[in-house]
């Protein structure tokens, strides 16, 4: 039996509803990860564990509090797949109808105003060799590093030449993104049925774990393409699924606690993945992205059920966990500003620790501020510079019902 007219039109419509809202859990999930990147590049500097706090949490929550950073990385990858797809679905109906003129002005105005406000920055500074942001010529050179940044291959210098500085290096994993967002518009739009790009996509995740673990270069298992793009793939998939199949309460409640399960297994769990072998053969990654995947869709999906009934009475427990998360969720909101940023914190204050000779035990209190300023700096980015930015140049170039949606992070 044939749909309605007025039916079968609404189905095929792209859904504008929503397309600035947040998902709360999401930010949270945001905001958790890029708090765990900078505490582990403060720690790097600042061995927290030697503090009396570091020695009475003991080494296994050292691990997981301040050697998390390339796992907080890992889960935005999957985070950025997932809310990339979701909006563009929520845009174009079809990831077939998606317009990659609109897709790439949209990608532009996000990531360009603050990576080339950075950029200009650290150029200044290498220029004056303020230590800590001054390139070694020895490796490569600023001109070099400019155009890798600019091209999205900063992870394959490193992989040639060596790490550069801290606040350059963090640029790897916008090389990886951006790399796979050239290419992912094409693919949605030539490759128009959606089993054959979802056959596409699910290639990256099984080259994912070998290209992690058949390089004898620990830069680039760590930082490659194929190595990295998987995570991206895992989030565009859980988004088109999660377009397509709506589950229950009981089901919701299942792939959030499986999905904390597998992300706890690899980030704090450590001595059980690694009997289990998982990091041996890179599936602790892949492990950590469908965990992420999982909470993902159920996160979305609860919010849009929460929408639907914005007009219920919302429960004690939850508006005390709103509360309570509100820290977490504005980092969230700034993450990308605070994550090309926050080493012009972290250097100067880690300088300004060992100039007044603190003792290690005033780690904790140093380990806060530092993050706090981070993400003050990050904010500060973003409501002065990078956002203005990326609303005029949405007015300016995309028409008015696309531009007053949120660009994907």
């Amino acid at each position: 039996m044939s749909q309605p007219l007025s039916q079968s039109a609404a189905a095929e419509k792209p859904d504008q509803r929503g397309l600035s809202a947040r998902v709360p859990g999401i930010d949270v999930l945001r905001g958790l990860c890029i708090v765990a990147v900078v505490l582990h590049h403060i720690n790097l500097r600042i061995h927290f564990r030697d503090s009396s706090f570091g020695h009475w949490i003991g080494p296994a929550a050292n691990r997981a509090l301040f050697w998390s950073g390339y796992y907080g990385v890992r889960v935005f990858f999957v985070i950025s797949g997932f809310l990339i797809t979701t909006w563009s679905l929520k845009r174009w109906g079809n990831l077939a109808r998606l317009n990659r003129r609109q897709f790439y002005l949209m990608r532009f105005a996000r990531i360009m105003p603050c990576l080339l406000g950075l950029l200009l920055l650290l150029a200044v500074l290498d220029r004056f060799s303020v230590p800590y942001f001054t390139i070694n010529t020895q490796h490569t050179s600023l001109p070099r590093a400019l155009f890798a940044a600019l091209t999205f291959h900063i992870n394959w210098l490193e992989a040639r030449t060596g790490y550069l500085p801290a606040n350059w290096d963090v640029l790897w994993s916008l090389s990886v993104e951006e790399v796979f967002y050239i290419f992912f518009p094409l693919l949605c739009t030539l490759v128009r049925k959606q089993a054959m790009l979802i056959g596409l996509l699910s290639c990256f995740l099984v080259i994912g774990p070998f290209a992690r673990v058949l390089t004898q270069n620990e830069l680039w298992s760590d930082y490659g393409y194929f190595s990295c793009m998987d995570g991206i793939a895992f989030g565009c998939l859980a988004a088109m699924l999660a377009a397509k199949i709506k589950v229950g309460d009981k089901a919701n409640l299942g792939l959030r606690i499986g999905g904390t399960l597998l992300c706890l297994l690899i980030a704090v769990f450590r001595g059980p993945a690694a009997r289990l072998g998982l990091y041996k053969v890179g599936l602790d990654v892949t492990t950590l992205e469908i965990g992420t995947a999982l909470l993902l869709i159920a996160l979305q999906q609860n919010f849009e059920t929460q929408s639907l009934l914005a007009g219920s009475s919302t429960s004690k427990t939850a508006k005390a966990l709103f509360r309570s998360t509100a820290f977490l969720r504005w980092f969230g909101r700034n993450s990308y500003e605070v994550y090309l940023t926050h080493m012009l914190v972290v250097w100067p204050m880690v300088i300004l620790f060992f100039h007044f000779h603190q003792s290690i035990n005033m780690a904790p209190l140093w380990f806060l501020a530092a993050t706090a300023l981070a993400g003050a700096l990050g904010y500060g980015v973003a409501q002065f510079y990078s956002e203005p930015l990326n609303h005029r140049l949405r007015m300016k170039f995309l028409p008015p019902a696309k531009s007053k949606a949120v660009a994907a992070d």
